[in-house]
Order: structure tokens, then sequence, then C-alpha cells
């Protein structure tokens, strides 16, 4: 279902938003680091829809900082400060991955972002299906400015493309936790298709 892929694309983000956050936090400087909200699935038997999805709401002006890669120039991702941490952060994942996953649609509110996407190199990447096209790690790769926050957490440029990158370290991704931690839930308003991979539908 393509709910459930939604739900763990979502939170398999946010375990990375987690990690980068913990390595950017202490260094002086860095500041206020982008988090990825979490989105809940709940299954509701008697309706004809049986999964949804619910999560906290954002409420502010809502930004995409980062759309399809080439096909969009979006200034505030460019001239913003959570703009350009969020193509740090881009590029943080690219670079523990080793070039396989990359983090796509970073939207929202400020600092909280929601309803991201995951592009993956390889299909099946650690057993994963990203739900967007891999041509958006190209199009990162040709296209990404490094800023002061790459350059504060030592990213390499993506320019030199004989450079080897450092071995991926993995991350596992958690269950889904209790839903009592969330003060106030919404439902998800209706979002725009993604470029889905027909053989998941």
């Amino acid at each position: 279902s393509v709910v459930i892929q939604e739900c763990y694309v979502q939170n398999t983000a946010r375990e990375y938003a987690k990690l980068y956050a913990a390595e950017a936090e202490p260094l002086e400087g860095f500041g206020e680091v982008p988090e990825i909200i979490q989105i809940f699935l709940i299954r509701r038997p008697a309706n004809n829809i049986p999964y949804a999805t619910v999560e906290e709401e954002l409420v502010g002006e809502f930004v995409k900082y980062s759309v399809k890669d080439g096909k969009e120039v979006n200034f505030l991702r460019r001239d913003s400060e959570a703009g350009q941490k969020c193509c740090t952060f881009q590029h943080w994942v690219y670079e523990k991955t080793n070039g396989n996953l990359l983090v796509t649609d970073l939207q929202g509110v400020g600092m909280k972002l929601t309803d991201v996407g995951i592009a993956t190199l390889a299909k099946g990447y650690k057993g994963f299906k990203g739900n967007c096209s891999f041509s958006f790690i190209e199009q990162f790769r040709a296209l990404h400015q490094c800023n002061e926050y790459c350059e504060m957490l030592g990213l390499k440029s993506l320019r030199s493309t004989h450079q080897k990158q450092r071995k991926a370290t993995s991350t596992k991704s958690k269950n889904l936790p209790n839903s009592s931690t969330v003060k106030k839930m919404v439902p998800k308003k209706a979002r725009e298709p993604r470029d889905f991979i027909s053989s998941e539908h």
C-alpha cells in the first residue's frame, strides 16, 4: 500500500535526520537543525480505505526547500537558513550512504519538515524501496552547491568525482512508536502525486 510505504519513507528519513542532528548540533555556530516530524499509521478496519496517516499540524508558511531538483529552482532553499541546512542534510545522507540514498522533497514550516521522499540508486538498497526516481540523485549530484554548513560538517564537494566516499554507516529504522507521544494529531491533507515506480502499485 502507498500509505504504508509513505509512512516507512518518512520515518526512515526521520532516523537519518536524528543522526544528522546528533552530529551537527554540537558544532559551534551550527545552531538549530531541521527535524522531520513523525508520521503515524492508523488502521481503520471498518473503512473502505483501511489505512491512513496522522501527524502533528504545522502552522505557518509552508515552504518547499527542495523540489524535483533541476526542474524547479527554489530561492528559499538557497537563501534561507532552513533551506541551506536542508541541502546540507541531503549532502550528509548522500555521503553517509555512499551515494546510495538521497532524502528528497524537503518541505515544511521553518525547521519542521514533512512529506519527504527518498530516492535510492539501486532498487532494494538495504531492503528499501525508494518512492522517487533515482534520477533525483543524478540531479542532486550535478546541482548541489556546498554551503557553510556542508563545510562545518566536513562534507566532501560533489564536484570532485574521483574521491572515494567514506564507508556508509548503517542505520536501522525503528518501529513506529506509541501514538500517545504526540499532543496534536490531524489527518494528513491530500498531497501531490509523486513519481511512484509502477511496480509498487
